[in-house]
């Protein structure tokens, strides 16, 4: 995220503007969540940042710490995310979302982020969005409902998509 600032300010981007990261660990992801997670932040005039969800269908995905889920309120903000499954299923399991590693930033907000202290929860985590949350800020979250390559987070991961590539 610093490094996106630094490039939001060396392009001399307005405060207002948008800018959109894809991630390192998701070469594969689809151009169209690019468009999905802008908007999720026009749309959502308080957030300061947004991001992607799709649903989970599987227990090991649910299971699995490499996978970042999140849980969002009723006007798609996200409350928070771990590596943990969540929300707990108690009595069955029900809607639960893995984390796309794509964010959109306010230009204003990026000039912001260098100065906030890492949280707690975020150090526990190791999910730099947790800083955001942490410290009062809102995070936009779209729900792609399409297909949703793998992402790379383990030796296996970039050898199955190294595959896909060939």
């Amino acid at each position: 995220t610093d490094r996106i600032a630094e490039a939001a300010a060396a392009l001399g981007l307005g405060a207002d503007e948008i800018v959109v990261n894809v991630q390192g660990d998701e070469p594969l992801i689809d151009p169209a969540l690019v468009g999905e997670v802008a908007a999720a932040l026009r749309s959502h005039g308080e957030a300061a940042v947004s991001t992607a969800c799709h649903p989970i269908h599987d227990d090991a995905s649910f299971a699995n710490p490499n996978i970042v889920k999140v849980v969002m309120d009723a006007k798609g903000y996200a409350l928070y995310f771990s590596r943990a499954g969540i929300p707990y299923p108690r009595d069955g399991r029900g809607p639960v979302f893995r984390h796309i590693g794509i964010y959109g930033y306010r230009v204003s907000f990026l000039a912001r982020y260098g100065a906030l202290a890492p949280a707690p929860m975020e150090k526990v985590e190791a999910l730099e969005q947790l800083r955001v949350l942490w410290h009062g800020f809102r995070i936009a979250v779209s729900v792609h409902e399409g297909t949703v390559a793998p992402g790379v987070d383990t030796p296996q991961d970039l050898e199955a998509v190294r595959r896909m590539l060939t």
